[in-house]
């Protein structure tokens, strides 16, 4: 008890501090893309730290076992160079009770992603949707930017604000830009709104978001030719219809995972059995890590670093690639991921027994030529 316990504190304090590292790293980014997105008027500020919690699970549900395998190597690398494993395996440790070892809290991060993936993450993308539904639909002018052009990419319309009265919920000075609906074959038309001043109004009955401009012009007719249509008003008003807000991935993922086992569709079987596989990639992954942690002083705690950082890549890859095919059919439900896992399995037992397995096979060659 004693070796285990040193040697899971050994490896605990680096993976937390590998794990850290990574989520910081990873959150960092994504809060640099979602600082632009408030810039541009996506969503309000209040939100930015509600909407990077909800995220959280879902970054840490990949970073974890990656924190685990890498902490394997670098906390096993050290034992190596330092010759604490030779005084270790000199005293009965051996590469089997080495693994038992490791497994243990392996098995435990397992469980801790299992739980992520299968319960965390999908409220929490469920819950971020839903923040960005209502702040979108909600915010008015408090993401209305000063002074700049903006480009709605789902509909094509621009907007320029020359200033905005936050207080009030006033805009003054609105310019509108956006393509016009073709109807039978007709021409591409393009309208262009001016007003001294706008507002947005919600309708209680239907819940529908209008912008309400006061006193303006709006032109209406095709670029390049001078037959516009030109007409004044006092009050107009505009249905805004935001852009939608779920991706693909983000449906599928926000799925609760009870409705996902019951489903027949193929990107519902999918999302299941990569939330399953982010469990089961953590003891598999343990065992490559601990199969290509052995080092000695003269390649150092970082001689296997690379190639193993790359195993565990083309892992995660081939998993997202199987999650793919199984969604569009181009592979069977079964063996599915299940056979990535399997593969991956074999390949670090290999690994982690491929000296004794030579040793092996030179004495029967031996004995045999003899």
């Amino acid at each position: 008890m004693i070796l285990f316990r040193y040697l899971a504190s050994e490896m605990l304090k680096t993976v937390f501090a590998v794990t850290l590292t990574l989520l910081v790293i990873i959150m960092s980014g994504r809060f640099v893309k979602y600082l632009g997105q408030v810039a541009s008027g996506d969503f309000a500020p209040e939100v930015l730290f509600w909407v990077m919690m909800y995220r959280l699970p879902n970054f840490l549900e990949v970073v974890l076992p990656l924190g685990l395998f890498i902490g394997i190597l670098l906390s096993y690398g050290r034992l190596y160079v330092d010759s604490e494993m030779t005084v270790m395996s000199a005293c009965g440790m051996s590469r089997r009770r080495l693994l038992s070892y490791t497994l243990i809290p392996a098995f435990f991060t397992a469980g801790v992603v299992a739980y992520i993936s299968l319960v965390v993450t999908p409220s929490g993308i469920q819950a971020y949707v839903e923040l960005l539904a209502e702040s979108r639909s909600e915010i008015g002018v408090k993401a209305a930017v000063e002074g700049r052009f903006r480009l709605d990419r789902g509909s094509g319309r621009v907007t320029y604000i020359e200033r905005a009265d936050r207080d009030d919920q006033t805009m003054q000075g609105v310019f509108i830009a956006q393509p016009e609906p073709v109807v039978d074959g007709g021409r591409p038309l393009i309208s262009v709104v001016t007003a001294e001043q706008g507002r947005f109004e919600i309708d209680r009955k239907s819940g529908q978001r209008y912008l309400v401009l006061d006193d303006g012009v709006r032109y209406v007719g095709e670029s390049g030719f001078m037959d516009y249509q030109v007409t004044s008003f006092a009050r107009l008003d505009q249905l805004i219809r935001d852009s939608e807000v779920k991706t693909y991935r983000q449906e599928l993922d926000g799925k609760d995972t009870a409705d996902l086992w019951g489903s027949t569709a193929l990107e519902d079987i999918a999302a299941i059995q990569w939330r399953i596989s982010l469990g089961l990639l953590v003891p598999i992954a343990a065992i490559i890590a601990v199969s290509l942690s052995k080092t000695d002083h003269r390649r150092g705690r970082y001689g296997k670093m690379f190639p193993a950082f790359m195993i565990y890549m083309v892992y995660l890859v081939c998993l997202n690639a199987i999650r793919d095919a199984i969604a569009k059919g181009e592979w069977p439900v079964f063996p599915g991921m299940w056979v990535v896992h399997a593969a991956f399995l074999l390949l670090g037992l290999i690994l982690l027994y491929r000296d004794s397995m030579l040793r092996h096979w030179w004495l029967n060659w031996r004995r045999r030529r003899d």
